[in-house]
């Protein structure tokens, strides 16, 4: 059952992706997160110093920092230094960030009117049970134990570590052996980081299963509204928030390609594939769940389109018959009628029906989403074009 805190914030259709669930909990009693998702700087250096700084200190003390026998030292390792300095702050930014922007917006479903009379316990029982979910201990142990399971001894073990003598492993006869650092690395630093990302893509879900469920109840939608969406306009701005998940993946990418390329020999056209797999990726876990409604969309478009069409049609014949065939009385002056504004109005109101969409989908954000992705692989680009070279491609771009 849910708590009577989220049973009220349920009723008032407040609902929030970040606040709950037992990391949260454990974060507010170590004071490093309170309701409002402050003390940012907080959580900021306690994840930096329990994932990077023991590795740091241990490959100093290892002799492992910069140089010694080691085919990569820590110092030179990218992808490590990206992950924990670059990308795990800013999964941790994010929740901020969509604590702060998308907190208000299941109550607007509520404040535009959208949920009638009849269907308001079914939103309220939506609600409360995307705050169980999100709450839910049993999801969180599982998604530890997904970690180790799959994220550390496949997906890191066979794709992620490097095939040569690093800070992190060293090769005794003929068998690679993981160092002091490397078993923290193992065993600590990267299941929180995979643990953090992992909740993310949880809180994600987390969401589109309530727009499902929402998407479900016949919702009151205006074809005729400015945004040019029903009025669903407002759920469009939900993927800017997570906008700092999305670069957070570009920078992984980036760390993950700058090390092979570094260390392996690879090069950057390479890794094409990776790239737009990420882009398609992101952009359907983001943008994916607004799709949700565009059964109901474009049902309220065809209706629109008929109403619409009728009343013009109605009002444009009485139009007629008074302007045209002379059927208005002979005192009264055609020039500063209402009816010449009310006649354009009406076709301002059929041409929004006609270009209503049925997909909350923008270009904007789409190109948005994929820049964040591609941007930090920018940098990169020097190791296929000669500074020189590029900054001469630039000059000439620009002048």
């Amino acid at each position: 059952m849910s708590k009577p805190k989220d049973s009220l914030l349920a009723s008032s259709g407040d609902f929030s992706l970040v606040l709950g669930g037992p990391l949260f909990n454990l974060l507010r009693r170590a004071r490093l997160c309170d309701d409002a998702m402050q003390m940012l700087y907080r959580r900021l250096t306690f994840f930096v110093a329990i994932c990077w700084l023991p590795l740091f200190l241990m490959s100093v003390f290892q002799g492992q920092f910069f140089g010694g026998r080691t085919a990569v030292p820590f110092l030179l390792d990218v992808d490590l230094h990206v992950r924990f300095l670059v990308a795990m702050p800013l999964l941790i930014l994010a929740e901020l960030v969509v604590h702060r922007r998308m907190r208000l917006l299941v109550s607007e479903f509520r404040e535009r009117h959208l949920i009638s009379d009849i269907d308001l316990p079914r939103f309220k029982a939506a609600v409360e049970s995307a705050f169980r979910l999100r709450n839910s201990i049993i999801a969180e142990v599982l998604l530890m134990v997904m970690v180790y399971v799959v994220g550390i001894a496949v997906v890191w073990r066979h794709y992620t570590a490097l095939n040569a003598m690093s800070w992190y492993a060293t090769t005794f006869d003929g068998e690679s052996r993981l160092t002091p650092a490397g078993l923290w690395l193992v065993l600590v630093s990267l299941p929180v980081f995979q643990f953090l990302l992992l909740r993310w893509y949880f809180r994600i879900f987390v969401w589109a299963r309530l727009l499902w469920q929402i998407s479900r109840i016949e919702l009151c939608l205006m074809p005729s509204h400015p945004d040019r969406v029903g009025g669903l306009g407002f759920l469009s701005g939900s993927v800017y928030p997570l906008l700092p998940v999305v670069l957070s993946h570009g920078v992984l990418l980036a760390g993950l390609i700058a090390g092979r390329i570094l260390h392996t020999g690879a090069v950057l056209t390479d890794f094409k594939l990776e790239v737009a797999t990420l882009i398609v990726f992101l952009l359907c876990l983001v943008e994916g769940p607004l799709l949700v409604f565009s059964v109901q969309l474009e049902k309220a478009k065809r209706a629109g389109g008929r109403d619409y069409g009728r009343l013009a049609e109605r009002y444009v014949r009485d139009f007629d018959r008074k302007w045209i065939r002379e059927g208005a009385s002979a005192g009264e002056p055609l020039i500063g009628t209402a009816d010449i504004q009310s006649l354009a109005d009406m076709g301002n109101s059929v041409q929004v029906v006609e270009s209503m969409r049925i997909v909350l989908l923008s270009k904007d954000a789409i190109l948005l989403l994929a820049g964040a992705v591609v941007a930090p692989l920018l940098p990169l680009v020097v190791t296929i074009i000669p500074m020189d070279e590029l900054a001469k491609k630039l000059v000439a771009i620009l002048l």
